[in-house]
């Protein structure tokens, strides 16, 4: 089974540390929620769960929690301070 471009770059920014999953809502406009629900779909269930354990409660996945020092333009104006 292939994954088309737009769904291997959303799991693509789902496994990256720095991304959070705000970027990932404004550049493809897909909540937290439905980018597990596209994880839970397209990984191997192993996989999956590799995935969850990775993120869940990890600072940098989330704008909120991260800290200042972290935080870089991913496009222009694409976080408001």
């Amino acid at each position: 089974m292939t994954l088309d471009a737009r769904t291997s770059r959303i799991i693509e920014m789902a496994w990256e540390d720095r991304t959070p999953f705000e970027a990932i809502e404004h550049q493809h406009g897909l909540s937290e929620a439905q980018v597990i629900q596209l994880m839970r779909r397209q990984l191997k269930p192993s996989s999956f769960r590799l995935w969850r354990q990775r993120v869940s409660g990890r600072k940098t996945k989330h704008q909120a929690l991260r800290p200042v020092d972290v935080i870089r333009a991913y496009a222009p104006g694409q976080y408001k301070r």
